[in-house]
């Protein structure tokens, strides 16, 4: 898939007023050009900061919203009030904006010149002053936004204002994004249903199922040359046992794998796709269920959701998209199974197949062993371990009225022991505060038992995406009680039912 960034940017937009003059008003622009400059030369900053001309009355502010809501690339604006905005010139621009607000609160210099500190230039610098200002319309206007305080050379402001870039990259994305489901849901099963109409109206995600045997006829229509190409790059890139090698008994069966993935990614190529689900209980004409394919789209960035859940499929996507670009992997994941000791306890985390190497900690292995279902050929698939480090794993869950995200800091680590019998890609983890504590509150939230595990991106990005989109977040952490956690569920239940009204 090409860049998830590509030509996207934020908008840097600076508040004054005609009052100052034309001579302040020129300083006002230099200034915020620099500070706009600043942040966009700046490695944490993963898209392009577009500085505009300062704004200075009710007309420019509501047609430079506009602007913004019409542009292919603006994903968002990062507003900062240089001077004093008289906030009544920006009910007509924040009423109309339609893409997330950043609220930089800043000024241009770092220090303050005591000993040259005038009248001048505490006029001309006033931004605690502006700042305070368009906090309170927002405010009164009831704004999404969030709110970063700081000098743009401290790189914890960078920082955060470039995981709200991302957060905001993932919201672009999501209100785009198209989803191929093969097959329906996994019958009888609750958690992974959910409102399509509804997640099209609150994110824009378009989510439309396709006959599995569609599907198939791009499988087998694919060509013997793009076979060959994959399969050699198997060759060169894992380390695949003896029987899926040159001369292997079973390396027909790495060719089919290949061929699932030649016309899978046909199919999502062709279709405009940027995740996707499968369903072992419907697979039609496929001979295997696919895994490496699905892993290895997984690695390039779409989303994937098994047994048809649409939703983990659309968040995956989303948060691939947030992490473009950082350190550590973005995976489909499940809880599996428990360790409550000896030591102390853990989660061990894998899924059928399904599970991206991005999260890998080495070489993946390909491998073919049989499975119990699906009725289908012995599938291949690749097998590792999880790399250790902090991590996060997120669901997404339809509580009736609304949609809820439950997140859960983790600490993934290696396997106690070695795990020679399990033919599956996997996850070893210690959630916080502790694994009773965190499964828990998980349950008490409702939260899906499939979620995305990623150790790129974590709650700053996931806090302001939540807010970006109106949609509910528990986070479960280091500071986590049960009793608080419970709480926090009922006051978010009146909440959310007070904002969207009856």
């Amino acid at each position: 898939m090409e860049s998830v960034f590509g030509d996207r940017e934020v908008w840097f937009l600076t508040g004054s007023q005609e009052l100052y003059g034309d001579e302040a008003l020129q300083q006002v622009a230099k200034q915020s050009q620099t500070i706009a400059a600043a942040l966009d030369s700046n490695s944490a900053v993963p898209v392009r900061i577009v500085w505009k001309p300062v704004l200075t009355s009710s007309d420019a502010i509501r047609r430079r919203c506009l602007e913004a809501n019409s542009s292919d690339s603006c994903i968002g604006v990062v507003a900062w009030m240089h001077t004093f905005s008289p906030a009544k010139m920006w009910i007509a621009g924040l009423s109309a904006l339609d893409v997330p607000l950043l609220h930089l609160h800043t000024q241009a210099n770092r220090s303050l010149p005591w000993a040259e500190l005038d009248m001048d230039f505490m006029n001309l610098n006033q931004a605690a002053h502006g700042d305070r200002e368009f906090g309170y319309i927002q405010s009164r206007l009831g704004v999404p936004r969030t709110t970063v305080a700081g000098h743009v050379d401290d790189p914890e402001v960078a920082a955060r204002i470039g995981s709200w870039c991302r957060a905001a990259a993932g919201r672009a994305e999501i209100r785009s994004l198209r989803v191929a489901r093969f097959g329906d849901n996994m019958r009888d099963v609750a958690v992974t249903e959910g409102d399509k109409v509804e997640a099209q109206r609150r994110f824009g995600v378009s989510v439309n199922t396709y006959g599995v045997n569609d599907l198939v006829q791009v499988v087998d229509a694919a060509a013997d040359t793009e076979v060959d190409a994959l399969v050699a790059e198997y060759d060169d890139v894992y380390d695949l046992v003896p029987e899926l090698r040159k001369d292997g008994e079973r390396r027909e069966s790495l060719r089919y794998a290949a061929r699932i993935e030649a016309g899978l990614r046909r199919f999502l190529t062709d279709g405009g796709f940027g995740a996707f689900t499968t369903n072992f209980e419907d697979l039609g004409g496929l001979r295997q269920l696919p895994g490496l394919a699905v892993q290895r789209l997984m690695a390039d960035g779409y989303g994937f959701g098994g047994e048809g859940d649409w939703k983990t499929s659309v968040l995956l996507r989303t948060m691939k998209t947030m992490a473009a670009g950082l350190p550590g992997g973005t995976s489909f994941m499940e809880d599996y199974t428990y360790h409550f000791g000896p030591g102390e306890p853990k989660i061990l985390g894998a899924h059928m197949l399904e599970v991206c190497p991005s999260i890998a900690a080495g070489t993946p292995s390909g491998e073919i062993h049989p499975l119990s279902i699906g009725n289908r050929e012995d599938p291949v698939r690749l097998v590792f371990d999880a790399a250790p480090g902090p991590a996060v794993v997120v669901g997404i869950a339809d509580v009736g009225d609304r949609f809820r995200l439950v997140a859960n800091e983790i600490d993934v680590v290696e396997p106690d022991e070695p795990l020679p019998r399990l033919p599956v890609a996997r996850a070893v983890w210690k959630p916080r505060p502790s694994l009773s504590t965190s499964a828990e509150a998980w349950l008490t939230a409702g939260g899906p038992h499939h979620t995305v595990l990623s150790g790129a991106v974590g709650v700053a990005e996931l806090t302001a995406f939540a807010e970006m989109v109106r949609t509910e977040l528990l986070v479960i952490d280091e500071t986590t009680t049960t009793r608080q956690f419970a709480k926090e569920i009922r006051w978010n239940q009146a909440y959310h039912r007070l904002a969207d009204g009856l």
